[in-house]
């Protein structure tokens, strides 16, 4: 170990800097898109012990929206755990089909979640600005850096794209 890496301050201590900032933020984010308060909290845990692992592991600047990005790896992380959980379920169950489902809605979200997940990175960002986080077109073309036609034109892109993977995935007709 060389001198430098003796005297090198923990790379947590920054984030604990941010963590009064950055926890309305984060816990703010995985509220509003898995609707519990209690697992948004656990989520907000992990994504801060990730980030505190992380921050240790390699040289990180952290800051609040690499902090969201953690957390929405989490919360990826959760409905993928819950889609297994559900074909594990559904497996065993599946020879005793009751007449309704009263998972079909989860199911249905589950599988959103996952064609979502599907989608190019530019497609995901865009579909999730607008209709998750319910911001305008004209301020999710600010996030992305693009004009509002040129980000009208990726929403819809994204919107075809999304349904025929989900139409796919159903089974339904693509057409």
């Amino acid at each position: 170990m060389n001198r430098d890496e003796q005297v090198r301050p923990d790379p947590g201590l920054t984030l604990l800097a941010l963590y009064d900032t950055a926890l309305p933020e984060v816990y703010g984010y995985l509220l509003a898109r898995c609707g519990r308060k209690a697992l948004a909290e656990d989520l907000a845990a992990e994504t801060f012990l990730a980030a505190v692992q992380e921050c240790r592991r390699t040289d990180t600047d952290p800051t609040t929206g690499w902090l969201v990005g953690i957390a929405r790896h989490k919360l990826a992380d959760h409905w993928r755990a819950l889609a297994r959980e559900e074909r594990g379920l559904h497996a065993v169950a599946s020879s005793q089909e009751p007449d309704t489902d009263p998972w079909d809605e989860e199911i249905d979200a589950l599988l959103a979640r996952e064609v979502l997940g599907e989608q190019s990175p530019l497609h995901r960002a865009v579909l999730t600005l607008r209709y998750l986080d319910g911001l305008p077109v004209g301020q999710v073309a600010g996030i992305l850096g693009r004009t509002e036609r040129a980000t009208e034109s990726v929403l819809a892109r994204a919107r075809t794209a999304f349904r025929h993977t989900y139409l796919r995935r159903t089974g339904g007709d693509s057409a």
